[in-house]
């Protein structure tokens, strides 16, 4: 009798949520990816390397400058206003939770601590009125070289009867040089890939979007060659590929990159759909959505550094800015 009473009010409670004016299963729903640059908390973790921003530490935080940082971040996730909006370079849950105090939409978080020795996650925020998680998983990236890096985030989403993948990426940097570190990128791109095939064995029409600061861009070894995702909108058509990258609109193009570096306008924060996301079973790319977040503000003007994202550190100085890249966006329906 308890069992049925008990699975009764499991069925209410589902139907009140999901027939409730509150769950929205109308309209598109909008995807955001930004590497909002070094969101640290205040307290030492032994365990990451974090001292410098600490109060007192070599990048000159202090109490002001804290809130600041995390002003700026909540302006910019406001004006987005994305259903789902996946991060890098958070320190913890912690900080999530933080950042989620100024935003306008009450949004739940998915975040696993990861091995990076920097101390930098990946993690999302999404809005549960919009979307229903069914799965998340951290992807764990085995390196050539055995040192830890960022997990991939890996999360399944659900809205009315149909199913939806997101990834959120953040692959090693060329810190060390560019030819040295192509095997690190590869490493992800391999990881993510393999994943992929298993959701695309179970559907080969899955939706699936990739969002992330891949640390390549679109023409790159690590995304054309192994993470197998086509810059030629053709190649979808032809099915010769079954992923492809929104991004190269934006490449070497100096009024939409998501970050520059020695005066090279490039786009490393990467949106890649799955074919799934072109047919007309489930979901679909809202033509004409995807973008790059940008605006005179946001970036710097004047100088050596004219058109660079207007970021929140310069080495060790504060500029007070936002980050050194640019959101990117997308949404499908």
């Amino acid at each position: 009798m308890m069992s049925f009473i008990k699975n009764k009010f499991n069925y209410l409670l589902f139907f009140l949520v999901f027939s409730s004016p509150l769950f929205s299963n109308n309209g598109p729903i909008k995807i955001a990816f930004w590497n909002v640059e070094n969101l640290f908390d205040l307290q030492d973790d032994t365990l990451k390397n974090d001292e410098d921003f600490l109060l007192g530490g070599k990048k000159n935080v202090t109490l002001d400058s804290y809130n600041l940082k995390l002003d700026n971040l909540s302006e910019v996730i406001n004006i987005l206003d994305a259903d789902i909006v996946g991060l890098c370079e958070v320190e913890n849950y912690f900080m999530f939770k933080e950042l989620n105090k100024n935003l306008k939409t009450v949004y739940d978080i998915v975040h696993y601590e990861s091995p990076d020795r920097r101390g930098i996650d990946v993690g999302v925020l999404y809005d549960k009125n919009k979307v229903m998680l069914i799965e998340s998983q951290p992807l764990i990236v085995n390196l050539p070289t055995g040192k830890p890096t960022r997990d991939i985030l890996y999360l399944k989403f659900k809205r009315k009867s149909f199913l939806f993948h997101v990834y959120v990426n953040h692959w090693p940097s060329k810190y060390g040089g560019t030819q040295k570190t192509i095997p690190l990128r590869i490493a992800a791109a391999q990881t993510l890939r393999g994943h992929i095939d298993k959701v695309l064995v179970s559907n080969p029409d899955s939706d699936i979007i990739v969002i992330g600061d891949l640390n390549d861009e679109p023409n790159d070894v690590s995304i054309l060659k192994h993470l197998k995702a086509s810059i030629d909108s053709s190649e979808i058509v032809k099915n010769t590929y079954d992923l492809f990258n929104m991004m190269m609109f934006w490449h070497r193009n100096p009024k939409g990159s998501t970050y520059t570096y020695r005066g090279n306008h490039m786009v490393y924060d990467h949106i890649i759909l799955s074919k799934g996301l072109f047919d007309k079973k489930g979901f679909k790319y809202v033509k004409n959505s995807v973008g790059v977040f940008d605006g005179y503000k946001y970036r710097q003007h004047g100088g050596k550094y004219d058109g660079y994202p207007f970021r929140f550190w310069a080495g060790n100085r504060i500029l007070g800015g936002y980050s050194d890249h640019m959101p990117v966006f997308i949404s499908i329906e």
